[in-house]
């Protein structure tokens, strides 16, 4: 079964097949999720269709993250760190960023769960360590909420919005999907390149400090 068919099997069922689809993406990133948002809105009737898809997606991306979150909580740091090194390279979530998402947590984790609930792939990944430290529940999931919440909406309006424009509604959304991919990749490129840029520089004098002491002990 191909991926559409699969979003078309879910939508048979309604707003439990919505909810169940927010769910399935948590788990199962096989493409961007405000891919999966517009495409949601483009089948929305009307307002009251809207508020509700609103509501059924932002339950299943939370009932996701309370997933990860009690896999963390569970199977506690080494078993977590173990998978991650061993599985972590196929579904986007290598060791260094688990471990970019653990250290996160060092600041206000309210806010770090819920701006990471507005970030790409971090969205999918950030319940884990989450329940890895033991974050207290209801604040998480609070957080959780509030985040899911502004991330699903703007997606799910802007579909409902192109459906609504007397335009083609289908390629539109494919070309503003495929100008939101090339946005975060470029962010992800530039990142990548600044850390190099900035690490680099530093690891020098370290070394050179390092390889300088013999000299300076024979001296």
């Amino acid at each position: 079964m191909d991926t559409s068919s699969a979003i078309a099997m879910f939508l048979h069922f309604g707003l439990l097949g919505i909810a169940c689809l927010a769910v399935a993406e948590k788990f199962i990133p096989l493409f961007p999720s405000y891919a999966l948002l517009m495409l949601l809105g483009l089948t929305v009737s009307d307002g009251a269709m809207l508020a509700m898809t609103i509501v059924a997606t932002s339950i299943g991306s939370v009932v996701g993250a309370i997933g990860w979150y009690g896999l963390g909580r569970a199977l506690g740091s080494r078993r977590i760190e173990q998978l991650v090194a061993t599985y972590g390279k196929y579904v986007l979530l290598r060791p260094s960023f688990y471990q970019q998402l653990t250290n996160a947590y060092r600041g206000n984790c309210f806010w770090v769960t819920l701006i990471g609930q507005t970030l790409p792939t971090v969205r999918i990944y950030l319940a884990l360590p989450a329940g890895v430290l033991r974050l207290e529940p209801y604040a998480f999931l609070a957080a959780t909420s509030i985040g899911t919440v502004l991330w699903n909406m703007p997606f799910l309006s802007l579909g409902y919005a192109l459906r609504d424009s007397g335009q083609d509604s289908v390629s539109i959304g494919f070309w503003v999907v495929a100008i939101l991919i090339a946005v975060e990749a470029a962010i992800v490129l530039g990142l990548r390149f600044y850390n190099r840029v900035t690490v680099g520089p530093r690891l020098v004098p370290s070394s050179a400090i390092a390889a300088s002491k013999p000299v300076e002990e024979t001296a």
